[in-house]
C-alpha cells in the first residue's frame, strides 16, 4: 500500500464494489483516504426482483430517472460498507464536477448530465453497447469534457493510486472502457501545467487497472460449482454456474503474463480480511447483485479460509448479477500497475 490517498474510477454504481472492492476496503480499513468517481447512475441498468431475490422494485427497469436515484441510495450504503461507515469513502459523480476555477475561465465544453449507455450481451460474460444508446450517453461524451473534470478531482485529491478497469473495461461494457480512457487522459491533464484544469499539477499518481489471473478465475469456478452450498443455492434458486472452459473476459489475463510483467508491475490484495465489508456492499446494491455470500468457513474476521473444501483458499463466496449466473468471489484482487505520468521517463 503506498503512502497517499486512493481514487477509484468507475463507470456505475455497483462497479466500484464488484471490480475494487477490496481494495478500497483494505485502504479505508488502513485509515487512508480513498474515494469514488462514479461517471453515470445507471439509469439503464436492469432490474432484480425474482421469487428468490424480491426486491419489489421491478418498476423501475427501464424508468431512467426513478432507477438512478435509487442507485444512488444504494450506492450510498454500498460505500459506507466498505468504509466501514458513512462517509469514510468519500464519493463524486463526475457530471457534479465544476471547472469553474479553471484557468480558461470556462466551465466543462457540455453540461449534460452522463447517463448509462447501456450494453448487450453478445458472448458469456462480454457486454457490447446497447444499439438505442441516447447522445447523453458516456460512451459519446467528448473525450477531454470528460477527463477535464476528473483531472480537477486528480488535483483536488492529490491521490498515490488511481485505479479503475483495463483498457478493454473488464467485460467490454462501453461505458467501462470509456472510463478507462477518460481515466487515462485524465491522469495527463492533472500533470500539465498548461491543462485548462483547475489546481496545482499532479503528476504521482499510480494507474492500477483491475484484471484477474486466468487460473484462479477458471478454479474459483471449478470450485463454486462443486461446492454442495452453491449446488443447493443453484438448484433452489434457478441460477447456473459459468462454464471453466469457456473464453474468458477481457479482464482475465494469462498467469504467465502477470508472472513476467516485472517487479512491482502487479499488485495483489487480499479480499479475506475484508470479505465481510465486500459482501456487505454487494447485497446493498440489490437491484443489481443477488445472493451475495460467503463459502462455508470463509472467515472473513480472522482474514483466514478454513475448515471446509469450499473454503480452501481457492473460493472465498459468491455471487449472481441479472444474467443469473453464479460467479466466484475469488480470494484476491489484481492491478496491473502504470507508473506515475510525471516519473521521470
Amino acid at each position: 500500500m503506498r503512502d497517499g490517498g486512493l481514487l477509484a474510477v468507475h463507470a456505475h454504481p455497483d462497479d466500484e464494489t464488484l471490480a475494487t472492492g477490496a481494495l478500497l476496503a483494505s485502504w479505508a480499513a488502513a485509515g487512508r483516504p480513498v474515494a469514488v468517481v462514479t461517471c453515470t447512475r445507471g439509469e439503464r441498468g436492469e432490474v432484480i426482483d425474482t421469487p428468490s431475490h424480491p426486491t419489489g422494485l421491478a418498476r423501475l427497469e427501464g424508468d431512467g430517472p426513478a432507477l438512478a436515484a435509487h442507485r444512488e441510495t444504494e450506492l450510498a450504503a454500498a460505500l459506507a460498507s466498505l468504509g466501514g461507515a458513512p462517509g469514510a469513502v468519500g464519493h463524486a459523480f463526475l457530471d457534479a464536477v465544476e471547472l469553474s476555477g479553471a484557468r480558461s475561465g470556462e466551465r466543462a465544453t457540455s453540461d449534460r448530465r452522463f447517463e448509462d449507455s447501456g450494453m448487450a450481451w453478445i458472448a458469456p460474460g462480454v457486454a457490447g453497447p446497447a444499439d438505442d444508446a441516447p447522445p447523453t450517453a458516456f460512451a459519446r461524451v467528448p473525450l477531454d469534457d470528460a477527463a477535464a473534470r476528473l483531472a480537477a478531482v486528480v488535483r483536488a485529491r492529490r491521490p498515490a493510486v488511481v485505479a479503475t478497469y483495463e483498457e478493454q473495461g473488464g467485460y467490454g461494457h462501453p461505458d467501462h472502457v470509456r472510463t478507462h480512457d477518460v481515466t487515462v487522459r485524465a491522469l495527463a491533464l492533472a500533470a500539465d501545467p498548461d491543462a485548462p484544469v483547475p489546481g496545482e499539477p499532479w503528476g504521482d499518481a499510480e494507474l492500477w487497472r483491475a484484471v484477474t489471473p486466468s487460473g484462479a478465475l477458471r478454479a474459483g469456478r471449478r470450485a463454486l460449482a462443486a461446492t454442495p452450498a452453491g449446488q443447493d443455492l443453484a438448484a433452489r434458486t434457478g441460477l447456473t454456474f459459468p462454464d471453466p472452459d469457456e473464453p474468458l473476459p477481457p479482464l482475465a489475463r494469462h498467469d504467465a503474463e502477470l508472472r513476467d510483467a516485472g517487479p512491482h508491475a502487479v499488485v495483489q490484495v487480499d479480499v479475506a480480511p475484508v470479505l465481510d465489508r465486500v459482501l456487505g456492499a454487494m447485497r446493498a446494491h440489490a437491484t443489481q447483485v443477488q445472493h451475495a455470500a460467503p463459502a462455508p468457513g470463509a472467515d472473513s474476521a480472522a482474514g483466514t479460509t478454513a475448515g471446509t473444501a469450499e473454503a480452501d483458499g481457492t473460493l472465498l463466496g459468491w455471487y449472481a448479477l441479472s444474467n443469473d449466473v453464479l460467479a466466484p468471489v475469488l480470494p484476491h484482487e489484481h492491478y496491473l500497475v502504470s507508473r506515475p505520468v510525471g516519473s521521470p521517463r
